[in-house]
């Protein structure tokens, strides 16, 4: 199994282990607080394993900490991302799907999609965008937009920790 470049989470003091890891999932600090509260081996040294541990810790949480999470995401192409709010990972995940190299057409239509999104459902729209390009999320926008809100929100939490994976294989 692959382990941690530069970490070995196993001796981390709690501190500094939620330091390292509080924005695997955005904004949520909780997540990594939450895994190490639980306690840590040698095992979270190894990505997915650690990895399993905080998508159990999202999975087990009451809906409100999980919606709290996902309104927690910027919009794709949104005004944080225009604005320079981003976070870094997310400012990198978005640019590496080629969404800072949008038209101003393409600009309006993510607009327009978020903008249906989250008056359909309450939330922005997630997707774990690495890999995939901005026509590939607009087709994806397009889809989603016809679910419904349960399917969403299972959706979301799916995405996220698809992100939480990527952003840990990063580290």
């Amino acid at each position: 199994m692959t382990e941690f470049r530069f970490c070995k989470p196993s001796q981390m003091s709690r501190a500094d282990f939620v330091s390292y890891f509080a924005d695997v999932y955005e904004h949520s600090p909780w997540v990594a607080e939450t895994v190490f509260d639980q306690g840590l081996t040698y095992a979270d040294d190894a990505i997915v394993n650690l990895h399993l541990r905080m998508t159990t810790t999202l999975l087990k949480a009451d809906k409100t900490k999980q919606l709290a999470l996902i309104n927690a995401h910027p919009d794709l192409a949104g005004r944080a991302a225009i604005n320079g709010e981003l976070t870094a990972a997310s400012t990198a995940e978005q640019a590496g799907a080629g969404i800072d190299q949008c038209s101003a057409a393409e600009f309006d239509k993510f607009t327009t999609y978020n903008d249906s999104y989250k008056s359909r459902f309450n939330f922005p729209f997630i997707m774990a965008v690495k890999g995939a390009n901005r026509y590939q999320i607009l087709e994806s926008f397009e889809k989603r937009l016809g679910n419904d809100s349960e399917t969403e929100f299972a959706t979301a939490i799916q995405e996220i920790n698809k992100i939480a994976l990527f952003r840990l294989r990063d580290m």
